[in-house]
């Protein structure tokens, strides 16, 4: 009993140190950070007033059924709360910094693949929200009137897409950490791709209209979007065996993992 008790303890100091180096890091890549810059994330009144509510009405639904969906997890397994903030604090993390652009903007990560992973694509569409609201208030990245339209690229699009990557990769090659991998960079090119179709929603070429202004959006970001992506990728990896070390009993909870004998 003392010998199981000894184990317990070290193995929360373990998860308790980890999780603190890891909020040292996130502190210091933020508030660290170089000058201030235009982002990935469509900045406060950008958006003419009548697209910023559209993408407000688009993204809402998907707030409620995520808001539902995480009730759900909590209930049913509270023991994943810890994990649930985890998946909030990696795509805060990833999302928050701004890697400048040849083209004189700035591209960022998502952070989303992981937590759609783990959670479902429904899940994130909250905690998405909760990070483009905490950076629109903190760091002036983003916006409230365009939270929708950011909600709706990173949050819903980006995140369907990386679970759909995930369940197809999982399927045809049956290999796990390839799959995280292409969840994640395909999530992150998606919110991209999305974004930029949004601008160009609201904002069409006088010559050429939609397409035009749609391929001149995207390929602001595309230069460094591409090899950011993919650096993305690689990091989630990372994360994920961190996880099958510390967190193991929570992922075959959420059947990510077979139980170990």
């Amino acid at each position: 009993m003392l010998k199981h008790c000894f184990w317990f303890v070290m193995n929360q100091r373990k998860k308790f140190i980890s999780l603190l180096l890891m909020a040292g890091l996130s502190c210091y890549l933020i508030l660290g950070g170089a000058n201030p810059a235009y982002g990935m994330h469509i900045m406060e009144g950008f958006l003419p007033p009548a697209w910023a509510a559209f993408w407000w009405l688009v993204f809402l639904p998907f707030l409620v059924l995520g808001v539902r969906s995480i009730i759900k997890i909590t209930k049913d397994n509270p023991e994943l709360k810890l994990l649930l903030a985890l998946a909030g604090a990696f795509t805060f993390v990833l999302s928050a910094l701004k890697i400048p652009s040849v083209t004189g903007s700035c591209s960022h990560p998502t952070g989303i693949g992981l937590g759609a992973v783990m959670f479902g694509p429904l899940t994130m569409s909250v905690l998405g929200a909760m990070v483009l609201l905490f950076q629109a208030l903190l760091l002036a990245h983003g916006g409230l009137t365009t939270l929708g339209a950011n909600g709706v690229s990173m949050a819903v699009v980006g995140a369907f897409v990386a679970y759909g990557v995930y369940q197809l990769t999982i399927q045809l090659t049956g290999k796990q950490k390839i799959a995280i991998f292409l969840a994640a960079v395909l999530g992150n090119l998606a919110t991209y791709l999305v974004t930029s179709g949004q601008l160009a929603l609201a904002f069409p070429a006088a010559e050429g209209g939609f397409l035009t202004a749609f391929a001149k959006f995207a390929s602001i970001f595309a230069i460094t979007q591409i090899p950011l992506a993919i650096s993305e990728g690689l990091l989630t990896v990372l994360v994920w065996n961190w996880l099958q070390l510390y967190n193991g009993k929570e992922l075959e909870v959420l059947k990510l993992i077979k139980p170990t004998a």
